[in-house]
């Protein structure tokens, strides 16, 4: 499971240094595709597969998922993890962030995320505003047994 927020530094190849605790989960192999939020999504093999499956079974008259499939996947790309625990991030990708020496990863439970510094401190904002949450998480259930 990939949890916590890291900042790390990109080298001038755009390789980024995965922090020691999500290694493990990506030393098989991993995919990575552009995010939904001006993010990057880092995704295990077995879990880019099943994204992979979900959206190869939509309907290809549907607009919307021909978007999802053009977002994800003209932009997906399988990535290894080298022996100094670094994946290399496509020249378009660091473009599409703007990534320029630094970035944060965030760790999302079952993938993990790339951000600019900045962004994540865009996100930072609006996760600290403690009204705003309450009216965005109002309708979500996060209880864990009977009310």
């Amino acid at each position: 499971m990939f949890l916590g927020q890291f900042r790390h530094n990109i080298d001038d190849k755009g390789r980024l240094t995965i922090p020691a605790v999500f290694r493990d989960s990506v030393g098989q192999g991993a995919f990575i595709s552009q995010g939904f939020d001006r993010n990057l999504m880092v995704m295990t093999a077995d879990y880019f597969q099943m994204v992979y499956e979900r959206i190869n079974a939509m309907s290809i008259t549907d607009p919307a998922a021909r978007l999802l499939r053009r977002l994800l996947l003209s932009n997906a790309y399988q990535v290894e993890v080298d022996k100094a625990g670094r994946i290399l991030i496509p020249q378009n990708l660091r473009q599409f962030l703007g990534l320029d020496g630094e970035a944060t990863v965030v760790g999302q439970g079952e993938y993990f995320e790339i951000w600019s510094p900045a962004g994540w401190g865009e996100q930072m904002q609006a996760i600290e505003d403690a009204e705003a949450n309450a009216r965005r998480f109002a309708a979500l259930d996060l209880s864990t047994g009977p009310a």
